[in-house]
């Protein structure tokens, strides 16, 4: 039996689906470990009973700060530091789901001459991942487009976490006391939307009089604010309960988070993060889930009575179409395949 290193972190999206692959890397690799930065990756992952290792998280700031002059000297010393670890454990290949806490784990495996997998989510590459590709990373892809522009990328899907699909509609709304009305989930991501939370907040009067409301609103919700049917939660390890429960989602639109929505074919709005607070990823990723049937709303024109209005529209409108690729499956096929060539 093999031994594996998975990397990533940062936000929900580039930890989950790794963990998604769990049931399925058990049955081929012996040895699992996480090596992740500094967020919010350690709790999650032994949660998920993984031995974790920390490294220094090396992020590029957008806004051109002045601390990306100290990168090159901080993700020296973080890449050090991940070849000690990656010599200890022993790796036959590495897993990245991409996210700026991979960077050194990756760039460490590849000086090592690991072999390693990393998988992109959105319609193009993320910065970690093309510095992944630069190092000889094979690319894995959500999205078949992606993969269409290289012809070293490989189609795989986005995985998905088994656990989503384990409890039924009735039995997770008995669990939220949901007063026999609707549900609507509202996500704003692992670090939640300040900007989907003011909308919420102002609609709130309105919504709850149709619909259960739960929001999960991240660190930055007011949770001052409180109402009749209505449950906000800064964030949720039973996420699978408030998806089968939920009639109607208003969500970002990251690639997690869309690939989910379709595969529970929810009734779905989806409000991109706008270029320039982001690389423009979460639009791409929104016209994709457009084709499946999603809602879109860009930031610029939502509001409290377009979120109403948009939700009344749903009533009769079919819920999100599912992609329909095993990717679990697919992805540690191809990490044994490439674990056998190291």
């Amino acid at each position: 039996m093999k031994t594996i290193v998975l990397t990533g972190g940062g936000t929900g999206g580039h930890i989950y689906p790794s963990l998604a692959l769990l049931p399925k890397l058990k049955q081929h690799f012996e040895n699992i470990f996480f090596i992740g930065g500094t967020g919010i990756e350690r709790d999650i992952v032994e949660r998920a009973g993984l031995p974790f290792y920390e490294v220094p998280t090396v992020k590029f700031d957008r806004s051109l700060s002045l601390s990306n002059f100290k990168i090159p000297c901080k993700l020296h010393r973080a890449v050090e530091l991940a070849k000690v670890i990656l010599k200890e454990i022993k790796p036959d290949i590495v897993f990245s789901k991409g996210g700026y806490a991979s960077l050194p784990t990756v760039i460490a495996a590849r000086k090592l001459n690991i072999e390693v997998v990393c998988h992109e989510s959105d319609a193009t590459l993320g910065l970690a991942n093309k510095v992944a590709k630069l190092y000889g990373a094979t690319v894995s892809t959500a999205l078949f487009q992606t993969a269409t522009q290289n012809k070293n990328f490989v189609y795989t899907g986005m995985p998905l976490r088994e656990e989503l699909f384990s409890i039924s509609p009735s039995v997770a709304k008995s669990k939220i006391n949901s007063a026999d009305k609707p549900v609507l989930l509202v996500l704003g991501g692992s670090s939640g939307a300040v900007f989907l939370n003011k909308v919420v907040y102002s609609a709130l009067d309105e919504l709850t009089k149709k619909y259960f409301v739960v929001h999960i609103s991240g660190k930055n919700g007011d949770f001052s604010v409180s109402s009749e049917n209505y449950l906000q939660i800064e964030y949720s390890n039973q996420i699978k309960i408030y998806y089968a429960a939920a009639d109607y989602v208003l969500s970002r639109a990251g690639a997690t988070a869309v690939a989910e929505l379709s595969a529970l074919n929810k009734r779905t709005i989806l409000v991109p993060l706008p270029k320039g607070n982001s690389r423009g990823d979460q639009l791409a990723n929104a016209e994709f889930a457009r084709g499946l049937g999603a809602k879109v709303i860009f930031q610029h024109d939502f509001s409290a009575d377009v979120l109403v209005d948009a939700l009344n529209s749903l009533n009769d409108a079919p819920p999100m179409r599912s992609i329909g690729k095993d990717a679990n499956t697919a992805i540690v096929n191809l990490l044994i395949e490439k674990s056998n060539h190291a």
